[in-house]
């Protein structure tokens, strides 16, 4: 099948070289076109091919890649006309063609139709910050892009943008009236409302700059991205400059705050906080946050949306001890300031810890977090002594065996995952051998991974902890956990679900060597190639594991996982394998559940993240926003009061627990502020909660 797609390949690179291009000569100056067409040809013919789903490129998946091409254009509604959609979808259907044949229209009629907008709305933006606000009116503004239309004319896309720039400007005489309680040199009214006005079009004026470098190359990467993606969330075009942000780390090395980042409809989102990064030991950032805007101490806000992931992660790096000030969305709406310092990340955070921890009815659990499966696969090559998640697990299970346990909590929260072979091993440190995963590729030849190790590192009481954002390989092990009915699954409903496995493609090595000089580097493609299901035969995908003990969660109400992504692979199954269930004391689950329940209607801290995740999910489906100044004020009041309570409470619940004992946030020395992370186990809820099912295991 390969051979036979580079043959085809070759024949149309012939074809290449002795056709003209298409496109103005504008056009051909900015991008290699050729190259453009060559990308294009290869991912209609790789795709389809290699790709785990077998869709093929026809209307239906046209249609997919469209709707991606246009979300990524303009998701917030704030520049094209709905006649400009019409314009743009009467491309759609043609999507495959114009692939095979080389005349990829639609991302250069996207480029040309947003260039004219953006020069438009950027016009308005001027006229509607000279004509002043009326402040005191009852207005208000959806924000939810879902719910609103494109608009008509460009008086309709005028009255969005003086909606959206009265919010700034009101946002921004908040922020200084604020700043007014503890200023020595106090400022007239009048004076508040002209620096807010300054401040708000400077900004703006910085956001249609990076507009402005918006390049036609970039347009074709972004629909390049679009198709990949309508096979899969996780299939990704990455041309050659953005191969490094696959999944951006800014890890301590970059002297960064430490979160994994993605671009998504324009908006900057943390998918993941490093652990022992800075942002994990101030513990307000959090996956599922949006980054809206980014500050130097004592400069001004630049606003990321819409921005290149590479210049947004820029921003956010940084010399160690610096601070950045990040302007955060929240998923239930509201808005927050989170300030960080810079700081190297110390790498022993991302490893496993472990610690004795006191049973609520006398004696001692063992505690272990494990915040990634990592392996260093290349120093793996040839030598034993590589440091991996397996030997690092095996050693705080023989750590914690020198006390008399009444049992271990094991807890991957927040763990996205990493190295198969060290999910399956870890699995195999609670059971005797037998098969932990089914891997399933593009053919339907189904592969199980079996622990081939017949002892077992502890079989004691075992709680696993998870939640919305344990994925991947963090799943096979609950999984396999439960299926074995060797440990009780505590954790919101449901994890991540993400069952799929993904390949690189080089595709610079489809080009025979004779042509490698004519066409420059056209990138790589990440590519789901595999699928896990559980021993059981259902897969991890979509569903993810629903644990066996539901607590409450604050983000309950978050559309988080892979079943809200868009052109996510289905939940399916296959045949279960035979596998032999634990043989230790049975586990009473439904025993278990009635006392847990019981106990989480009289604990103090699950009853106040139950409350919290009321207001969050109200606050969610509240998507309008009152531009009245009063009710602005009282909302950020309001909003500043419950956050400064809860996070005294909770900050640390919910991005997991790790030392910070020479860390500064803020200027205050963190030894002072939080305790460390040995201490942060006794507040969390959560392992609370565990420690009461170990006992009930008993």
């Amino acid at each position: 099948m390969k051979n036979r797609i580079r043959r085809t390949l070759a024949t149309f690179l012939v074809l290449l070289f002795f056709t003209t291009g298409f496109g103005s000569a504008k056009d051909i100056q900015e991008v290699d076109q050729k190259r453009n067409q060559l990308i294009g040809y290869m991912l209609d013919k790789e795709l389809p091919v290699i790709h785990f789903s077998h869709k093929k490129m026809d209307e239906s998946l046209s249609m997919a890649a469209f709707d991606l091409y246009l979300k990524q254009l303009d998701y917030q509604k704030r520049f094209l006309l709905s006649s400009d959609v019409t314009a743009l979808r009467s491309f759609a259907l043609s999507i495959p063609h114009n692939l095979e044949h080389g005349s990829n229209v639609l991302p250069e009629t996207g480029y040309d139709i947003m260039k004219e907008q953006i020069g438009q709305v950027e016009k308005m933006v001027d006229q509607i910050i000279a004509a002043g606000f009326d402040v005191n009116s009852d207005e208000v503004d959806e924000t939810d892009p879902e719910k609103v239309a494109y608009a008509v004319n460009l008086s309709g896309l005028k009255e969005r943008w003086r909606k959206i720039i009265k919010a700034q400007v009101m946002h921004r005489y908040l922020d200084l009236a604020e700043d007014q309680k503890i200023a020595e040199e106090k400022l007239p009214d009048n004076e508040l409302w002209k620096q807010a006005k300054e401040k708000v079009t400077k900004v703006t004026k910085d956001f249609f700059f990076r507009l402005h470098q918006e390049t036609l190359q970039d347009h074709y990467d972004r629909y390049f991205n679009a198709i990949a993606m309508a096979f899969d969330p996780h299939t990704n075009y990455f041309p050659p400059n953005q191969r490094e942000e696959f999944d951006i780390e800014m890890r301590g090395n970059l002297e960064g705050i430490g979160g994994t980042l993605r671009e998504e409809n324009g908006f900057i989102k943390v998918i993941n906080i490093i652990p022992g990064s800075p942002s994990a030991k101030q513990g307000l950032l959090q996956a599922g946050d949006t980054i809206l805007k980014v500050a130097e101490k004592g400069a001004d806000p630049v606003d990321i949306t819409n921005m290149r992931l590479g210049d947004a992660v820029r921003l956010l790096r940084g010399p160690k001890g610096t601070e950045v000030r990040l302007t955060v969305k929240k998923p239930d709406g509201k808005i927050e300031v989170i300030s960080i310092i810079r700081n190297v990340v110390q790498i022993e955070a991302t490893f496993v810890k472990d610690a004795v921890i006191d049973a609520p009815d006398g004696g001692k659990i063992g505690y272990i977090l494990i915040p990634s499966f990592y392996r260093d696969f290349e120093k793996s090559k040839g030598r034993n002594d590589a440091r991996n998640a397996t030997d690092d697990t095996r050693n705080a299970i023989e750590d914690l065996k020198k006390t008399k346990l009444k049992g271990i909590i094991l807890d991957l929260r927040n763990n996205g995952g990493g190295s198969l072979i060290d999910a399956v091993k870890i699995a195999g440190l609670f059971i005797k051998s037998g098969p932990v995963v089914q891997v399933k590729d593009i053919k339907g030849k189904i592969q199980v991974l079996n622990d081939n190790d017949a002892s077992i590192e502890y079989s004691g009481p075992l709680v696993v902890l998870v939640n919305q954002f344990s994925a991947s390989a963090s799943e096979i092990v609950a999984a396999a956990l439960q299926d074995y009915k060797r440990a009780v699954i505590v954790g919101g409903e449901h994890t991540h679900g993400k069952g799929t496995v993904q390949a690189v493609l080089n595709l610079n090595k489809n080009i025979r060597a004779s042509n490698s000089k004519e066409i420059s580097d056209v990138g790589q493609l990440t590519v789901t190639i595999q699928k896990f299901y559980r021993i059981t035969g259902g897969s991890t995908q979509y569903k993810g594991v629903v644990p066996d003990i539901v607590l409450p969660s604050l983000f309950q109400h978050l559309k988080s996982g892979e079943k809200y992504l868009d052109y996510s692979l289905p939940w399916d199954q296959i045949g279960t394998v035979k596998f032999t269930l634990f043989s230790g004391k049975p586990i009473d689950l439904d025993m278990i559940r009635k006392r847990s329940l019981q106990r989480v209607k009289n604990d103090p801290g699950l009853q106040a993240i139950a409350q919290e995740a009321v207001k969050a999910d109200g606050r969610s489906k509240q998507t309008t926003v009152s531009l009245k100044l009063a009710d602005m004020r009282q909302s950020i009041e309001e909003a500043h009061e419950e956050q400064k309570i809860f996070n005294t409470l909770f900050r640390n619940n919910q991005t997991g627990l790790y030392e910070d004992e020479q860390s500064e946030i803020d200027g205050i020395s963190a030894k002072n502020d939080v305790p460390n992370w040995k201490e942060r186990i006794k507040q969390d809820p959560y392992i609370g909660e565990a420690k009461q099912i170990i006992v009930d295991i008993k």
